[in-house]
């Protein structure tokens, strides 16, 4: 497994979970004899002594068989040894982008590797994209938590809680973001409804309108100029009406102002 391009921000902590990811898988070692032929099926030829890494060549010299090893078999396999196959896999093609922008992993293989791999990952009930680029057949997971499951199913733990961890936190911030950013953007409309409101008001009064108006017309407008920041709702509380009718009371003060300008033009 190998870490994909730097992310912008942090790109060391990014770096460093990965290799987490990559040490604590190959730091399982199978205790069944079917699973450790299973887990190097899966390594491929990074088990012939071409591991991308050190780690993944320690791996391999330790499941390396001191007898005649069984035979891996997908169709007769039991369901441990599937998984070790998927994390013998995922070690030697696997490609895992921690970072700011998300987190994603690839598998790439030889494109006549693609059909049969893809068939059984579909038999572990894993969901995951296909395509394929430059001539190279990718399965891809881009999120965490496709990312998080596969990682389980393979036995990362202790990498998969950080990864969570991480994730939680990104999703938290973005929540807090959009409320944040949709508080601001109420603000702004009441703020920008309130300075409406109070023009509409001096232009009654100039055109000396506003003392023709209803009385609980007049006494909104007058909680309008001691409050110039309160919302309707507060407005209500104040001159002892419902929020409806202090919106139609403005409503009728910016009819009443668009006349009255009418008017004076």
């Amino acid at each position: 497994m190998t870490a994909a391009r730097a992310p912008r921000q942090a790109p060391g902590a990014g770096r460093d979970l990965v290799a987490a990811v990559r040490a604590e898988l190959a730091a399982i070692e199978p205790t069944r004899r079917c699973c450790q032929a299973a887990e190097r099926a899966g390594l491929g030829q990074a088990a012939q002594g071409r591991a991308r890494s050190p780690q993944i060549g320690r791996l391999a010299v330790r499941l390396a068989p001191s007898g005649r090893p069984p035979r891996f078999s997908w169709s007769l396999a039991a369901g441990h040894c599937r998984v070790a196959w998927l994390r013998g896999l995922v070690l030697a093609r696997g490609s895992l982008s921690i970072g700011a922008s998300g987190t994603h992993l690839e598998l790439v293989l030889p494109p006549e590797e693609l059909a049969e791999v893809r068939t059984r990952l579909m038999d572990l009930s894993l969901t995951f994209g296909v395509r394929m680029r430059r001539g190279k057949g990718v399965i891809t997971w881009k999120d965490a938590a496709a990312v998080l499951d596969l990682l389980r199913v393979i036995g990362v733990s202790s990498a998969a809680l950080e990864i969570e961890s991480r994730f939680v936190s990104r999703e938290l911030r973005g929540h807090l973001n959009r409320v944040v950013n949709a508080e601001n953007a109420n603000l702004a409309r009441a703020v920008a409804a309130a300075h409406r409101q109070l023009a509409d008001i001096d232009t009654l009064e100039h055109a000396g309108a506003l003392r023709r108006m209803p009385s609980h017309v007049r006494r909104v407008a007058s909680a309008r100029r001691r409050s110039p920041e309160a919302t309707l709702a507060e407005l209500a509380l104040a001159v002892d009406l419902s929020r409806g009718q202090v919106q139609r009371a403005f409503e009728r003060i910016s009819d009443a102002a668009l006349h009255a300008a009418g008017e004076v033009m």
